[in-house]
Formats: C-alpha cells, structure tokens, sequence
C-alpha cells in the first residue's frame, strides 16, 4: 500500500511539472475564439470570393483580405512595402487533337490526364513496350529511346508488404519513374486500376488548365511527356499479344519486358498565358534573437468554381480547405499582434505566410522557399495548418470526435520539436494527437501533400496540422456551416502555444532527422 501511494505521489509531480502553465502565453492564447474565427471565415469561404481559384478574381480577393488584415494588426509588409509576394506562374491549357490506339481514340480527363505539364509534341509508333513495374532490374538493356513506354505505376509486390496501389506517385516509385524518363522514350504511358474511379469524380478539375512556376514551365518544354491512362487504353495497348494487361501485371515478376504491335498516335499542345500570383506576407521582428525566423503558413487558394455548367452549387468556397487554416493563421497573428503591443513581443521574428497555389501543386510555397524573404538557414520551423475546421471521415460518431487533430512530421526532422508540440498540448490544450498519417511512406501521402513540405525538403522542421478528409473535400459541400468553430479555434490555439514556445525559447529545435 505505501509502495503505491508513492508512485502515485511520484505520477502527480511529474504530471504537474509537464503540465506548467504560462500565464503570459494563456492570456493572448485566449484571444483565438471561435466568434472571431467565424468571421474570418464567412468572409473568406462566401461565394464572393468564388472559390479563391489561384489567378481568378477570387483568389485575388482573398489576398486583398488576409493583407488588410495583417495591416490592421501591424505586422510589417516585408516586401518593399508591401505584404504580396509575386509568384510568377504560367497557366498551360493542354490541347489534345490526337490520342488513338488502334484508330480506337479516347478522352482527356475521362480515359487519361497529363502527369503535371507536358511538352508540345507528336507521337506515333506501331509497337509499345510494356516494362513492368520499371525497375532497373527489370530493364536490362532494353533500348527504350524514342518508344512509346506502357509502365505498372504502382509500388512493386514485396513478400510480407502491401505494396501501395494508389495513383499518386510513392517515393520508391518516382525513384523509378526518373530513372524510366532518363532513358528518352517518346512517351511514358502510367497505367493505373485506380485512374477510371477517381476520373470519374475529379477529371473534369485535373484535366482543367495547369498552373507552374515559370522558371519551370521552360523546362518542361523539353522534357519527356507523361500521362496516367486507365486500364483500357493498356489492355488496348498490349492487344496484340492476346493478352490484357492485367495478364502481363501478374507475370511481371518473370516476364517483365514484353514488345506488343500497336498503333499509337497522340498530338498535344500546350496555350501558355502568365497568371498573377501572390503569397501573402505579414512580418512581425522578434527582439533578443530576431535574425531567427518562425512560419505560421496555411494556403489561402482553393479550386474555384464547378465545371460543370448543370451544377446547382457552382462554388467550391473550400471552408475547411483551407479556410479554416487562412483563418487559423489570422487568429494566431492576432493573438501574437496584442503580446507585441503589449510588450511581450516574441524573442524570434515570426513570419505569417499564406500560401497561393497549394491546389495547384504546392506552387506558392515552393517559389517561396526556393527564393526566401528570409534565409532558409534561419527559418527554425514552418507550422503549417491545412484543413482544421471539420470532423474527419474516420472520427465521426466516436467519443472524442470534437476534440483530435492530425499532426504530421513533427519528428521527422527533429525529435525535440515532436515534444515541444507534445509538451504544448499536453499542458493547454488536451487534443487528442492522432499520430496515423504521421509517416513519409503511408498511402495518402499526406506529408507530401501540402505546404510544409517545401520548407522540409530544404532541411527546416515542420509540423503539419490537418483533421482529415471529410465527404465534402474537393466538393461544393465545403461550407461554413459545416465548420466546427471551437474545434477550429482549440486546433489554432495548439499552433499559438506550439509557436509561442518555439518563439521564445533559448535554443532552436535541434535537426537531427533526415530531409
């Protein structure tokens, strides 16, 4: 009995020193309610702003709002003046004229799509080679230069692995897929058994006008052209060899290279415009260690409005995607704004970042990142919100449905920041840490897949913070009266305590993981 009271005495201490409170931090932590969340949000996911589509009027809309807002909290404008951050992009609308097999033709964004921007060309050939799953293994020697290339685009079968299946591109995969490109086919045709269900729900959107940063548009003029096709344009393919593809799939791991006749022919070009673009910036310089630079980022863009002239609700206002993260990042910036005036500034120079392009693949942040405001070097951490208004899918109907979130990365470049985040929880805020999709190799990619990951690729730790995919992602259902206003505003306070600590602490989180 005494041995017990001990060790409970013993838990109770060591509880309350983890759970030490500063009052300075839960005062302006305070200020991010969910009263004032709302109002952002109304404002930035209404149907005036049309979506916020990157280039569109409503994007530029959004950019007006979040800017007038930092002003108003005098945050510094760190770009000549200015809180906008030009991202130069092109927008390429791909024109297919041709794109036949066996004088049978198929459809843009019904039976194939560009894998990103494609170059202008035209390709024929009277035989393809199928390659498997494309590894060098498994090519050998085979001459690929000018061929047109039929490839598996998933993960290889490994004994005792489930070898991810999904569309989107694995690490392992790209790896192989770069390797397929250095070897100069005509075409790279990416078949997938997953392409025709996700056509079905989104191609009208991917096959739609493609943005890319400038710089990179050039060089992909002159690279090799990739497009993910479904199963039927492969069984089409590799016909002459009285097999489907399927067939071939299942013997590849003994016959991985097969030549079939086909008569392949496609022609496409792309119409280049330049498209206005903009981050938006606010800046707030820090005192004792202010060459030091904290990000708070969230995208602001969202996929504007329905293709499809029969829609009845033709905005996709993207409350929670990612309103709720623009939104977020306007609470903490309050919050940080009021400890400033009131003379509690932060010891480190923060950076309140909103992201254009993050729909269209990351653009804002990767222009950011590849030509920082402030140096990479210094930038000790990004915490990036994307989606953090909403229950997710798997969280509906359980107990603590109101009361989780999603972190992701927080270990994978510095374990400290992990427990920093922990220790930030653990003592405000009481979420339920899902730690689920907290894996570079998981099959949703999620840590791929949104701003953080082009301040993680250049060596700087991150944490992501995400609630999940819901029935309305991507979909006009993304609504402000769908949102979770004080699960919004505890998920920011989170951020706000996180950042708080890491911008005022004596020593930088230590990187010790790998990029």
């Amino acid at each position: 009995m005494k041995k017990v009271t001990l060790l409970a005495f013993s838990a109770a201490i060591a509880v309350n020193a983890c759970a030490q409170q500063n009052p300075t931090a839960m005062k302006y932590g305070k200020l991010i309610t969910a009263e004032d969340a709302k109002r952002h949000l109304s404002i930035l996911a209404s149907d005036e702003f049309e979506g916020r589509e990157t280039g569109k009027p409503g994007a530029e809309k959004a950019a007006n709002y979040i800017a007038g807002e930092f002003k108003k909290l005098g945050l510094q404008a760190p770009v000549n003046g200015s809180y906008f951050f030009n991202v130069p992009l092109v927008q390429s609308a791909l024109k297919v004229s041709a794109f036949a097999v066996n004088g049978k033709p198929f459809v843009l964004g019904q039976d194939f799509i560009p894998n990103g921007t494609v170059p202008d060309k035209n390709v024929s050939g009277s035989e393809v080679v199928f390659v498997g799953f494309g590894t060098e293994g498994e090519i050998g020697s085979t001459d690929l230069a000018g061929k047109v290339v039929l490839w598996i685009n998933e993960d290889k079968p490994e004994e005792g692995k489930t070898a991810n299946v999904a569309v989107r591109m694995t690490t392992a995969r790209l790896k192989v897929f770069a390797n397929l490109q250095s070897k100069k086919p005509a075409i790279i045709l990416a078949a997938n058994g997953d392409l025709t269900a996700l056509l079905k729900r989104f191609g009208r959107s991917i096959a739609s006008p493609r943005l890319t940063i400038k710089e990179e548009a050039a060089k992909a003029n002159t690279g090799v052209p990739v497009f993910h096709v479904t199963t039927a344009i492969a069984d089409e393919l590799v016909k002459s060899t009285g097999k489907t593809y399927s067939d071939l799939k299942a013997a590849a791991n003994t016959t991985p290279v097969v030549t079939a006749k086909a008569d392949f022919t496609a022609n496409f070009s792309n119409d280049r415009t330049d498209v206005k673009a903009v981050d938006v910036v606010g800046f707030m310089p820090g005192t004792d260690l202010k060459d030091e630079v904290l990000v708070f980022s969230a995208h602001y863009d969202h996929i504007g409005l329905e293709a499809d002239p029969k829609a009845k609700d033709k905005v996709n206002n993207g409350a929670d995607d990612d309103g709720s993260g623009t939104t977020g990042i306007l609470e903490i910036a309050r919050a940080f704004s009021k400890a400033q005036k009131d003379g509690h500034g932060p010891r480190r120079s923060v950076l309140f970042l909103g992201n254009v392009g993050e729909e269209k693949g990351l653009l804002g942040s990767e222009y950011y990142t590849d030509h920082p405001i402030y140096p990479l070097a210094n930038t000790i951490t990004d915490l990036n919100i994307d989606m953090i208004g909403r229950v997710g899918e798997e969280y509906i109907g359980k107990p603590d449905s109101a009361n989780y979130v999603y972190p992701i990365g927080s270990a994978m470049l510095s374990k400290e920041l992990h427990d920093i985040g922990e220790n930030a929880n653990n003592t405000y805020t009481h979420l339920k840490l899902d730690y689920k999709y907290d894996d570079p190799n998981d099959p949703n990619r999620f840590y791929y897949r949104s701003d953080h990951y082009n301040f993680a690729k250049h060596g700087v730790p991150i944490i992501f913070y995400f609630n999940g995919v819901h029935a309305d992602y991507h979909q006009p259902g993304d609504e402000v009266s769908k949102i979770n206003f004080p699960l919004l505003a505890k998920r920011a306070q989170l951020v706000f305590y996180t950042g708080w600590e890491l911008a005022n602490r004596d020593k930088k989180p230590v990187v010790d993981g790998a990029k």
